[in-house]
């Protein structure tokens, strides 16, 4: 097959499996139809990463045949090969080991939609990372916004309803913000190509219009990607959806977020106008590090770990959002690799928040006593998974944290190299927690009897946390294709 059409695919899979899993209506069959989609997606991204490095070519799709820019294209380069990569191998983990833990939270006549909802999110997400028109960022959008409004609300709490309509309606603020910024572009520009509108954009610094657009796209997806304090709905969404919907959630919707504002001010804008022109680094810098504080101060004072490891997200998305800030080659890499870090290390812990709950039938800390012991497989997933989020070295947690105290070094900002560093300490504090109760505190006597949780689950949460070891050690394949998509991404911006 011609490497061209493959990003069209990384779309069709997808979307074609959920309305399978709709009419067949069987558990097991939708279940692995699931399956099949998905690691088919994870081969097809393989295959494009593979591609891209090997002939330092992005690969380009043109829908129906019309060129761009007024055709629409689908457009694969280093950075979103990558970010197609973490999103669909999270998926083929987490719904591989979804079948089992399921029936633990929802009926088995909700499954089949369960698996519908998860490939339509997965069809979106991959939209907006593969599509290089600007208005389809935004179809794409809405399709994974859409199918994770119903995920969260499956949570078998009522307050799951609550934390879907919260979501749904900080989530369609921030499409209206998106919506209205690719409009306005469209309008200073008459295009909607991305790589047409950066060139046509060059010189329009001071344009009015095209610095209102800036502004909302820039609003728009830091709400969709839960910049603190645009965060509220974060944390009620992760604590009471269905334990492997947060899994999924926590590592990719806010992860494509993230890659489409990157996208916007480095692809379209370009640093002279969005960094020298607009200053964005004076207001995204400030925010990045008010994140890494206060959310994880927040996240030390917590009693359930599904909301401890909420307000831990918010942390880590801060460490993206500082890098991206520093509107440098090393500072891009750096933002780019803690979103790997992130993506794999926390679906990894709320894998093993999902086999705790499962097991102990609590995600009270408080009920953890002791559990280190009679669950060893599982929290020690957990203890590695701490460990990157902390940044100790052989993680990949290291790796990021080390380029960004670099990047902030190289731009002669000293003071925020050390703050890099005080963040992590709390990251300690938080993770230390959870590890003194599950290891060196005893059951209470009268704790109840602790169920086996599905082998799935426990191997899923392995495999992810393994990952974070193994790219902690083998440092090319995080660090060298991020420093690689973000070398491309100065030259196309400067």
């Amino acid at each position: 097959m011609n490497a061209a059409q493959l990003p069209a695919l990384q779309i069709v899979i997808p979307l074609l499996a959920a309305p399978v899993c709709v009419a067949l209506r069987q558990p097991r069959v939708a279940w692995l139809t699931a399956v099949v989609a998905t690691w088919s997606s994870l081969a097809v991204a393989v295959v494009l990463l593979q591609h891209v490095l090997a002939t330092g070519e992005a690969v380009s799709y043109h829908l129906g045949g019309h060129a761009p820019p007024h055709g629409i294209e689908l457009r694969v380069d280093a950075l979103n090969a990558f970010v197609l990569l973490i999103v669909t191998g999270i998926s083929a983990v987490v719904v591989s080991a979804s079948r089992k833990s399921l029936s633990e939270e929802l009926s088995e006549k909700q499954h089949y939609l369960y698996f519908a909802a998860t490939l339509l999110c997965m069809t979106g997400l991959l939209g907006m990372t593969v599509t290089a028109d600007a208005f389809n960022v935004f179809v794409f959008l809405e399709i994974s916004s859409l199918s994770a409004y119903s995920l969260i609300s499956m949570g078998r709490s009522r307050r799951a309803l609550t934390a879907a309509y919260q979501y749904l309606v900080m989530g369609t603020l921030g499409g209206t913000f998106i919506l209205l910024g690719i409009g306005l572009l469209y309008m200073a520009t008459g295009s909607l190509n991305m790589a047409d509108l950066a060139v046509r954009l060059q010189g329009m610094e001071a344009n009015r219009t095209v610095q209102t657009a800036l502004a909302f796209l820039v609003l728009g997806a830091s709400i969709k990607l839960a910049l603190f304090p645009l965060h509220v709905w974060l944390p009620n969404a992760y604590a009471f959806a269905p334990a492997m919907v947060t899994a999924l959630l926590a590592a990719t919707a806010t992860k494509v977020a993230f890659y489409v504002l990157v996208r916007f001010l480095f692809g379209v804008f370009g640093t002279d106008f969005a960094f020298d022109a607009m200053h964005l680094d004076r207001v995204l810098m400030p925010l990045a590090l008010a994140a890494m504080f206060s959310a994880s101060i927040v996240a030390v004072f917590q009693r359930d770990l599904r909301r401890m490891l909420a307000f831990s997200s918010v942390a880590q998305i801060g460490y993206m959002v500082l890098g991206l800030s520093f509107a440098s080659e090393l500072g891009l890499a750096g933002g780019i690799v803690h979103l790997f870090n992130h993506a794999v290390v926390k679906s990894s812990l709320f894998l093993v928040m999902a086999a705790v709950a499962i097991g102990v039938g609590s995600t009270q800390i408080e009920d953890l006593r002791g559990i280190g012991r009679r669950m060893p497989w599982c929290m020690g997933a957990f203890v590695v998974g701490g460990l990157s989020l902390i940044g100790v070295p052989l993680t990949v947690g290291f790796v990021s944290k080390w380029i960004l105290v670099r990047a902030a070094l190289e731009a002669g900002l000293w003071p925020v190299a050390v703050l890099i560093l005080l963040s992590s300490l709390l990251a300690v504090v938080y993770v230390w927690r959870v590890v003194e109760v599950a290891w060196f505190e005893a059951p209470a006597e009268d704790a109840p009897q602790v169920r086996r949780p599905p082998a799935g689950v426990v191997c899923a949460a392995w495999t992810l946390a393994a990952a974070a070891l193994v790219f902690g050690v083998f440092t090319d394949a995080t660090a060298g294709v991020a420093l690689r998509a973000a070398r491309m991404l100065m030259e196309v911006s400067s």
